[in-house]
């Protein structure tokens, strides 16, 4: 995964609750977002917990080395937002509406299948991308 730039536009800015995660340009059907990677065990763990706002990035893609059926929760999490889960060919599995949650327990959201990156936006951010299909290496 390749996140670069032509030094023509300046980088987004970037949450201090989010300068822990390295971020990439990625392909988002026919777009290119700035996202935050969370690429390890323990940012995906943290992921938008106790993020109000994303500043200038357009989500937080969640990388795994190899196909998962992990479930995400919504605890602490404090914006509503949509996730989207690709295949490692960047097709779409399943895209679904998250609400943030402070019970115990809260409920898990699962894919239809096996996913290898899933794709966080705040509540909205895919509205109007036909074909919702996923370029991780850029736009």
């Amino acid at each position: 995964m390749a996140g670069c730039s032509d030094g023509t536009a300046a980088p987004p800015s970037v949450p201090p609750s989010l300068s822990v995660f390295p971020t990439a340009v990625i392909g988002v059907g026919e777009e290119s977002w700035t996202v935050a990677v969370a690429g390890t065990q323990a940012l995906r763990v943290q992921g938008l917990r106790g993020v109000a706002d994303l500043g200038g990035l357009d989500g937080m893609l969640f990388s795994f080395p190899e196909d998962s059926a992990a479930g995400f929760t919504m605890r602490g999490t404090l914006i509503p937002l949509d996730i989207a889960f690709f295949a490692a060919d960047g097709s779409l599995v399943d895209r679904l509406e998250m609400v943030p949650c402070n019970a115990d327990p809260c409920p898990s959201y699962r894919a239809a299948g096996p996913y290898r990156y899933a794709l966080e936006t705040p509540a909205g951010g895919f509205d109007g991308i036909e074909d919702l299909r996923l370029d991780p290496r850029g736009g």
